[in-house]
């Protein structure tokens, strides 16, 4: 077991800055005014009977291209960079441009409801160095992201308001991306987006008209369909799922009943999770000769109504890229967006054989080398007096 120490600061703005891994007790400066996100608010669409997140301050955030191999000068996540003026080895900070606050303003008055923007953005910062993956980080760096993933997602959970806590991260331009650095976000929202209504439905329905998990049901067909298989490990599946709205979509499921969360992990599974993702993203970037964009969501079990973790919720990863083919990509389409009616242009066991036949590791070899990496707080405000 290696101890990762985290560190927490805070920036002249009142933004929370945690420090993980070596820190030499630098401070940050604290001249920076205080943030006003005066627009910031929910909107609920009466007809769809799902709220909208008014966010008009990510209009402005700051885009940087990958420039060299190790920095580049635009980019504010590297090292002597407005979020971290000092080395680092990883790091999480509240979003300067957040979507959610802690703290929110109060909404506006309008015809119809709205909603304080509660919540949080974070950005985790996997790596001082500008280019890179999790593909290509180190046994160390792997592990130490999920320890901070878990770490950030515990804390978290630990406030009562908190129905969702999303770990995420979008890559490439094709999917939005505005910085290349290799980072990914968390956020944690006040209420239940439909989209995971929708699967602590379908969960609550098949356990009252079955008895049984749905997700174990999952699990087993993925097993089975060995077709649709990519590459497996003791602790998780990894395939394309049955019915996927994009071409190349893979997940990563817990098989063990009761992962729920990354906080139920053992130390084998977080192995078993790192080799997985750092496989994942191996076939992705060898699919087409280049690194593939896609968004990654880790889907951990919200909280229901009593604030407990949903039943029967298997903790997963899912990885959408939006690519069809080399150069060509899928775009939502009408059907797709006003009606929800996904068109796959690819037959699933198609896609995994293609993913599969690019999946070049020996079994067990994606995790001999992960270390297990706990985080250690490191109590009390440091590194504030800097001015």
């Amino acid at each position: 077991m290696e101890d990762l120490e985290r560190w927490e600061l805070r920036h002249g703005d009142g933004r929370r800055l945690f420090v993980y891994g070596t820190y030499a007790g630098e401070g940050l400066p604290q001249d920076a005014p205080g943030g006003a996100w005066p627009a910031l608010h929910l909107r609920h669409d009466a007809l769809n009977d799902q709220w909208v997140a008014i966010s008009p301050a990510r209009n402005t955030r700051p885009q940087s291209a990958p420039i060299g191999a190790t920095a580049a000068p635009s980019c504010p996540l590297c090292v002597g960079g407005p979020e971290l003026p000092f080395a680092y080895e990883a790091a999480v900070f509240e979003n300067r441009f957040p979507t959610l606050l802690e703290e929110p303003p109060e909404p506006p008055r309008l015809e119809g409801p709205t909603a304080p923007s509660r919540g949080r953005c974070e950005v985790v910062l996997y790596t001082p160095t500008h280019t890179g993956s999790l593909a290509t980080l180190t046994a160390r760096e792997l592990a130490r992201v999920i320890a901070i993933w878990t770490d950030r997602s515990a804390e978290l959970w630990d406030v009562p308001e908190h129905r969702v806590v999303l770990v995420f991260e979008n890559r490439g331009e094709d999917v939005g991306a505005t910085l290349s650095h290799p980072h990914g976000q968390i956020y944690a929202l006040d209420r239940l987006p439909v989209y995971l209504q929708i699967r602590m439905d379908a969960l609550v329905q098949h356990r009252n008209t079955h008895g049984t998990c749905l997700s174990c049901e999952v699990v087993r067909r993925d097993l089975t369909a060995t077709e649709r298989r990519v590459r497996d490990n003791a602790s998780f599946t990894v395939g394309v799922p049955f019915a996927p709205d994009w071409p190349f979509e893979l997940h990563v499921r817990a098989r063990r009943h009761g992962v729920r969360r990354l906080t139920d992990l053992t130390i084998d599974e977080r192995r078993d999770l790192a080799g997985a993702l750092r496989e994942v993203v191996r076939i992705y970037d060898q699919l087409f000769d280049e690194p593939l964009a896609y968004l990654m969501a880790c889907q951990q079990a919200p909280a229901d109504l009593a604030g407990r973790p949903a039943d029967d919720w298997h903790l997963s990863f899912e990885f959408l890229p939006p690519n069809r083919a080399p150069n060509k990509l899928k775009v939502r389409a009408t059907v797709e967006t006003a009606a929800g009616l996904f068109i796959n242009d690819t037959v699933p066991e198609a896609s995994a054989a293609q993913l599969a036949a690019v999946s070049t590791v020996a079994e067990g070899a994606e995790v001999a080398s992960i270390p297990d990496v706990d985080v250690v707080p490191v109590p009390g405000l440091v590194g504030v007096t800097d001015t």
